[in-house]
């Protein structure tokens, strides 16, 4: 059978060490969900693991790597799609998800993104990622990685830096570590306030995070008074809570 080719182009790194794909499957703590979604299953090095739910898909972009493993898995073709998780609507899928896989770092940001905005869907994501990505979601304030993920993303969940993969386990080896994060659903139900602006702001602040929010807010175009002490602050220096405070005050 032929086999499938990593392409540059779509930032694939094949895992081919089985024990840390294992650990990483054994990572999942929701083992009862609706829908147990894997995004960019490559050569199956999880996705074997997996297809013991009843409720599992798996989504690739990579043509090459829908068709091996429907070959390699003949009794389970209608579960491996060429869908792209930026685009499908998610609402077609039963809830709450899970989500699992070894993310393509060139877009894994964007695949946060999408997460975030599917919150109250997806209950849990186990994945692996570039370190420096991981270490920026997991960050807290005051931290200098800290930013627009670590924010958004700890506002609706747990996060938990699991383990690093040196990058020797990859074929072909990526030029940085790795490592797997688990993000869990809390008890958020709303953030008590207006959760888009709440992201606009957050962006925002830390879109020129040298820069007190004072002058990295002009950028919203809102009418809002700054004479608060917190304009004062950069925004790396705000707590989650404090954002959603900032969030109210702007919306006032």
């Amino acid at each position: 059978m032929k086999q499938v080719s990593p392409k540059k182009h779509l930032g694939q790194h094949f895992l081919k060490d089985e024990n840390i794909a294992t650990k990483i499957v054994d990572s999942l703590q929701q083992q009862h969900v609706a829908t147990l979604l894997e995004i960019g299953p490559g050569t199956g090095v999880l996705t074997k693991h997996l297809l013991v739910h009843d409720h599992f898909k798996a989504f690739d972009v990579d043509a090459e790597s829908v068709v091996f493993l429907k070959e390699q898995y003949p009794d389970h073709q209608d579960q491996f799609l060429l869908q792209d998780f930026l685009k499908y609507d998610l609402n077609q899928l039963a809830t709450p998800i899970s989500v699992i896989g070894n993310f393509p770092y060139n877009i894994s940001s964007q695949l946060f993104f999408r997460i975030w905005d599917h919150r109250n869907d997806v209950h849990e994501v186990v994945c692996m990622i570039q370190k420096e990505v991981a270490d920026r979601i997991a960050a807290k304030e005051g931290n200098k990685t800290y930013g627009i993920l670590s924010v958004l993303l700890q506002a609706f969940y747990d996060i938990e830096y699991l383990f690093t993969v040196p990058p020797h386990v990859f074929n072909p080896p990526p030029k940085v570590q790795s490592a797997v994060i688990r993000l869990t659903r809390n008890a958020v139900g709303d953030l008590g306030c207006d959760e888009q602006l709440f992201k606009r702001v957050v962006k925002a602040g830390f879109g020129k995070r040298r820069k007190t929010l004072r002058n990295a807010l002009k950028d919203l175009n809102l009418e809002f008074a700054t004479d608060a002490a917190v304009f004062d602050r950069r925004a790396e220096q705000l707590t989650v809570a404090e954002f959603v405070q900032l969030t109210n005050h702007i919306a006032s």
